[in-house]
């Protein structure tokens, strides 16, 4: 937003209040430099200047094309010298013409030092305090050097006076952050040298047309680990900082890297488009209102390209439009944030303008970033959210949960408002990947083996219950998703969350019968959506169905309980829950939740998913830790009555899920349940071992041949849902041909189809 209707002349200046903020805009649209109080001694000067007038301020924001913001603690470090100076140069006597008179024979002597030192004074203070404190030292030890020689006893007498006044103006400096920070790196100083200054000041950059700051320079003090891109015009830099266990996430997006006609031209075509404000009825369809804005916004860049006579190609037209929806209609940096995959979460802290975003990155967990958000972008964030939501954020519903759906991307959204965030307003998003994940694709993670994704695979065939459960950030609802991949496309889906974070649009368009249902949060009140129990209750009047939830987290338990029951041995029910081992799970049910104990036995299955840290902490990685089942013959607790069976269990030696002697033995009850319904299967363990790791190597398979071939779409959800009809029909083929479901035919069959699948693919890319 730009500070000045009109240029003005350069370094005038108003001082405005944003909430607790005290801010010193100053305008330099005609200034023939770039700001930078690092760099310019002219820019240092003239704001301590201003300073001296105005008073303490907590951020000075210099307006000239792009805004250079400097925050609270580097305001306050000008401020000191401002302060210093209007004491050295309007006020004290022991500072004057006069303090360097020891008696009338040092008139002489005083006409010499007091132009001298006035000369330092004036001209370097306010330009390079570190220069003037340098120049300051050395002349004491000039002083020094010459009173040694002198014979003249009336300059003896006179000297120390002029020390004294000198003495004086050190200690003075030396009080100030600014030279307390560098002194022990002066040795050798040259005068006019401002490197050191770099060390003190950093500016933060914005366009006009952005409210986020950015810390665009890339910090001298650290260590680059590793360097990508998330487009081609967008750069990221992973810093290691020698004073902090998080990593510095270093985002360097388009905007920040167009030449100034571009600016020019963004600037006015977001003040034209930010006319229209925005109603509910333009976000109840997110996408096509995104397509409508950057139709327009095409439009006007052209129009404004055309009238200033400039040369820009389709490329540029297309880039300064997707920036102008952005930061009009879109969330700004967010939404670069959100399209690098390599991002989890991102946490945004109140109060706003006083700490840089925060995210969980896949490879260097939590970091830091060089974003800093505004007052003014989380409000209009907020307000975007509550349209596109249609749910209150107010101050009797200071709690949002929501989803963000973006072009590619989709995330999870929690917003907490005042009074029961006193800062005002906070941020939490959950990055969900934009395709739907896959066992194969955990298996290449490493967060569970080829035989875990075998079971899983049987059990759900099996339609059996089935409950994930992790902590926060555990993988559950990302586990949940590849459960709907590996169910048949032949069944029905439905699937309910207050909050829409499965995959069903993109398994809808490969052709799943899935229908979405939303509720209500559980944190909101007041609103117009049906409550979670009772959709779940609605489902079972909706037909023959599996029924997946997105997240167990109040009531609605006993509703979902009644649909474990009801749909046992028909159908998948499954859902996550909070709970970090399957007693936990049941602890929570049973007793936060309110299910009676008998009714939680119509769970079959818990696959626990959670972070494994390293000794260090400073790393972690997902795991599921434990697949366990939950036999039906206790009465009241079921860890001292053997009711929880570990079919596999994590190893932290070996890094991976080990089988128990249960499963491997034959001893599991829900398995020979599942095999039970099966004729080739009941009372022949061995069929059941020997399918569940035909299942194994077909999983591991797709993997191995992903890695060989460099073909990462092999795990991807298309293919994987081809390769598991192709499995079933494969199957049914080999029983029809020879009787049997036998292990080795199926697997060279489906191994022949993978080869064809794999050649036609090359042909059609030839």
């Amino acid at each position: 937003m730009a500070l000045f209707g009109k240029s003005k002349k350069p370094f005038s200046f108003n001082v405005a209040r944003e909430g607790e903020d005290i801010i010193l805009m100053v305008d330099l649209d005609e200034y023939s430099k770039v700001p930078s109080i690092e760099d310019d001694p002219v820019c240092m000067a003239k704001t301590i200047e201003i300073l001296m007038e105005t008073g303490t301020v907590t951020k000075i924001v210099y307006a000239q094309k792009r805004n250079y913001e400097y925050d609270y603690n580097e305001a306050l470090m000008l401020k000191e010298i401002a302060d210093l100076f209007t004491l050295v140069s309007k006020g004290k006597e022991i500072f004057s013409y006069n303090a360097l008179m020891a008696g009338p024979q040092c008139a002489r002597y005083a006409a010499q030092w007091y132009p001298k030192l006035q000369n330092i004074l004036s001209n370097m203070l306010k330009s390079d305090p570190i220069g003037c404190y340098v120049e300051l030292k050395r002349l004491v030890r000039d002083e020094r050097i010459k009173s040694a020689r002198a014979t003249d006893q009336n300059y003896s007498a006179c000297v120390g006076k002029y020390f004294t006044v000198i003495q004086s103006i050190i200690e003075r400096l030396e009080k100030t952050s600014i030279i307390n920070r560098v002194k022990e790196l002066l040795t050798g100083y040259n005068i006019g040298d401002r490197s050191l200054y770099g060390r003190l000041f950093s500016a933060d950059i914005r366009p006009d047309f952005m409210f986020t700051r950015l810390m665009a320079t890339y910090p001298h003090y650290a260590d680059e680990i590793d360097s990508y891109k998330i487009d081609k015009n967008t750069e990221v830099t992973i810093f290691e900082l020698p004073d902090n266990v998080q990593y510095l996430y270093h985002l360097i997006p388009p905007e920040f890297k167009l030449s100034e006609e571009k600016y020019e031209v963004l600037d006015a075509a977001r003040k034209i488009m930010s006319e229209h404000k925005p109603t509910r009825s333009d976000f109840i369809d997110p996408a096509r209102i995104r397509q409508v804005f950057t139709s327009i916004g095409r439009d006007l860049i052209e129009e404004l390209v055309n009238f200033r006579q400039l040369t820009l190609t389709n490329n540029d037209i297309d880039e300064l439009t997707r920036i102008l929806v952005r930061y009009t209609i879109g969330f700004g940096l967010i939404e670069v944030l959100l399209q690098d995959e390599k991002i989890q979460d991102i946490t945004i802290n109140s109060p706003m303008g006083e700490t840089p975003i925060f995210i969980v990155h896949q490879d260097f967990s939590d970091c830091k970033t060089n974003i800093v958000p505004t007052t003014a972008e989380a409000e209009s964030w907020a307000s975007k959210l509550r349209l596109v939501s249609g749910r209150p954020l107010d101050e009797a519903n200071p709690i949002l949960d929501t989803e963000l759906e973006l072009p590619g991307v989709r995330s999870r959204v929690a917003v907490v408002a005042s009074p029961l965030n006193p800062n005002g307003l906070a941020f939490a998003l959950r990055r969900h990947r934009d395709k739907p994940w896959t066992l194969p694709l955990f298996i290449k993670s490493g967060m569970i083996t080829p035989l875990a994704a075998g079971i899983m695979s049987f059990i759900i065939d099996g339609n059996r219950t089935l409950l994930v459960a992790g902590t926060r950030s555990s993988g559950k609802t990302s586990l949940l998703g590849a459960v709907l991949v590996e169910m048949m496309r032949k069944y029905r889906i439905i699937t309910i969350e207050d909050t829409l974070e499965l995959p069903v649009d993109a398994l809808r368009k490969v052709g799943y019968n899935i229908q979405q249902l939303k509720v209500a949060s559980a944190l909101t009140k007041g609103t117009s959506e049906v409550s979670a129990d009772e959709g779940i209750r609605t489902t079972l009047r909706m037909g023959d169905s599996a029924l997946i939830v997105g997240e167990i987290r109040s009531k609605e338990a006993l509703a979902l309980y009644e649909a474990m029951r009801v749909g046992a041995l028909a159908n998948v029910v499954a859902g996550t829950i909070h709970g970090d081992s399957p007693y936990g799970v049941y602890d929570r049910v049973v007793n936060d939740l309110d299910v009676p104990k008998t009714s939680f036995k119509a769970t079959d299955i818990i696959i626990v998913a959670n972070p494994i840290r390293s000794a260090d902490g400073l790393h972690r990685w997902r795991r599921v830790t434990q697949i366990t089942e939950v036999r039906k013959h206790w009465e009241n607790d079921p860890m001292l009555e053997n009711g929880f069976s570990d079919l596999m269990k994590y190893d932290s030696r070996t890094d991976k899920l080990l089988p128990s002697n249960d499963l491997i033995n034959g001893g599991s009850e829900i398995l020979k349940a599942i095999a039970g319904n099966v004729k080739d299967w009941s009372g022949n363990w061995d069929a059941v071992w020997d399918n569940i790791n035909l299942r194994a190597s077909i999983k591991e398979a797709i993997v191995n041949f992903a890695a060989s071939t460099n073909n990462l779409d092999l795990l991807e959800a298309p293919f994987v849902i081809q390769s598991n009809d192709q499995f079933h029909k494969i199957s049914d083929k080999v029983k029809e041909d020879i009787g049997t479901l036998d292990s080795k035919r199926i697997f060279f069959e489906w191994n022949e189809w993978l080869k064809r699948h794999l050649k036609k693919q090359e042909i059609v890319e030839a």
